[in-house]
């Protein structure tokens, strides 16, 4: 390679043509084949190169995924980020055809940018116009991974209740079924007009009961069902085994049962015990179907409040409301072993925000929370005012953050995952989203009390 290559690239224009020489003689060229890695994510920066000739593309890990960032050509230098922090490769390379490229090692490149202030201006150009290409793409990263959250939280929360929606529905096919029966055979019951008022009554009951069935522990549950089903059976009652829990469930115990006895011929006793008992499993489906419905319609109401669809981009927003529903978001994950406690002002004004950027702020500082207990501890939630803000805390008793890294974790890319698990850009996004609500977020950690406290203006100026 000649010195006229290296002159013809931005970074090395200004060079004397003695450096230009000193440089192309302590650089060592370096083939690379199709499909090998050049740079790896992870790797302690050793060097940087310069693409000869040929392909490179650039990936960076997240989550599961490698997200491609750029293809480099020749005449472009790469790796040079590394070097310049002393850090690990924040991306990986990987060749797309064969191809060759000129390693600069650590030491040449620092006495290049000691005796050039032309390539050091060059280099600070290319790191930060990289720095905002690679922020932004990962940006967009995270955006997507929030929408991930989000997806994963509504299949874990829309789950439960349309599943028992759905098995309600099954089952009340064949309990329906079983009260006409039922139904057709106590009409047959030759009852007088004192009688048939009490079945009136009953229906009423029945209908009390199946939709505030009786709790009971597993033991009391099973010894008075014991004691049910031998009533029954001293009574004649078929299938007393199978009858004594229903009944059970919807509160019926032997005292209620002598009384309803009283008041009907024993002949058609059974019948009107088959009668509540199937009747009973009927309104029960039926409750527990309006339940599941109305569990679906609260948490397509917190996503949609979640997210401010349809809204102006600034409102007047309860921020009760927005921790709550972000609460509802992760509570697949909350559920799992995190006891969530609040302590909200009573009095707290709603603020003027950004709903749901505001959203990802609660939901980011969250699930890191949660994730650093493990899944398992204690999360707290408290609220107030001062002065002219209010202030939201977030409080985990998970092991703490290490003073050293405390100080860095609001910078872009800085996480203390491991490769591909995270993209380090969470928490800079919050303060992004704090700052741009002309508010405050600070963090305080001790092992057993991180604490992040986000203070926010309750009057932003509109535009």
């Amino acid at each position: 390679m000649s010195s006229e290559f290296l002159r013809k690239l931005p970074l090395f224009a200004g060079l004397p043509e003695s450096d230009l020489d000193w440089l192309n003689e302590n650089a060592e060229p370096v083939s690379i084949r199709a499909g090998d890695l050049l740079i790896e994510e992870g790797t302690p920066g050793d060097a940087m190169y310069i693409i000869l000739d040929g392909e490179f593309q650039v990936t960076k890990r997240s989550g599961p995924q490698e997200i491609a960032l750029d293809v480099r050509e020749p005449g472009v230098v790469i790796g040079e980020m590394s070097l310049l922090d002393n850090t690990p490769r924040s991306a990986s390379v990987r060749a797309l055809s064969d191809s060759h490229v000129l390693k600069i090692h650590h030491d040449t490149f620092h006495r290049l940018l000691s005796t050039s202030p032309s390539a050091a201006l060059a280099i600070l150009h290319t790191v930060t116009s990289r720095l905002r290409q690679n922020e932004a793409l990962l940006h967009e990263r995270e955006k997507l991974a929030g929408l991930g959250t989000l997806a994963a939280g509504l299949a874990h929360e829309l789950n439960n209740p349309a599943a028992a929606a759905r098995r309600a529905a099954t089952q009340l096919r064949d309990a329906l079924a079983a009260w006409e029966r039922a139904t057709l055979r106590l009409d047959a019951c030759s009852f007088n007009s004192e009688q048939s008022a009490r079945v009136k009554a009953l229906r009423g009951e029945i209908i009390k009961r199946a939709s505030a069935p009786d709790p009971l522990d597993p033991l009391a549950r099973s010894d008075r069902e014991s004691d049910v089903q031998a009533w029954l059976e001293d009574h004649a009652v078929d299938e007393a085994w199978e009858l004594a829990p229903m009944l059970v469930s919807f509160g019926w115990d032997v005292p209620a049962l002598e009384q309803l006895a009283a008041g009907f011929a024993p002949v058609d006793l059974p019948e009107v015990c088959h009668w509540l008992g199937t009747g009973g499993t009927v309104y029960a489906l039926l409750d527990e179907m309006s339940k599941s419905a109305e569990r679906i319609s609260e948490i397509v109401k917190a996503v949609k409040t979640y997210s401010f669809l349809d809204q102006a981009p600034i409102q007047e927003i309860d921020v009760h409301e927005g921790l709550e529903n972000t609460l509802v978001i992760l509570r697949h994950k909350i559920k799992q072993g995190v006891n969530v406690t609040r302590d909200y002002a009573t009095d707290l004004p709603r603020i003027d925000a950004y709903g749901s950027e505001l959203n990802q702020v609660w939901t980011n500082i969250i699930d890191n929370a949660i994730d650093a207990m493990d899944g398992h501890g204690e999360l707290a939630l408290r609220t107030y005012q001062q002065d002219d803000h209010i202030v939201v805390e977030i409080v985990d008793n998970g092991p703490g953050i290490p003073p050293k890294v405390r100080t860095r974790i609001f910078e872009p890319f800085f996480t203390t995952k491991p490769p591909g698990v995270g993209t380090g850009l969470g928490l800079n996004i919050s303060y992004n989203i704090v700052q741009k609500h002309l508010g405050q977020i600070a963090v305080e950690s001790q092992p057993g009390d991180t604490r992040f406290k986000i203070t926010l203006p309750i009057r932003l100026k509109r535009s």
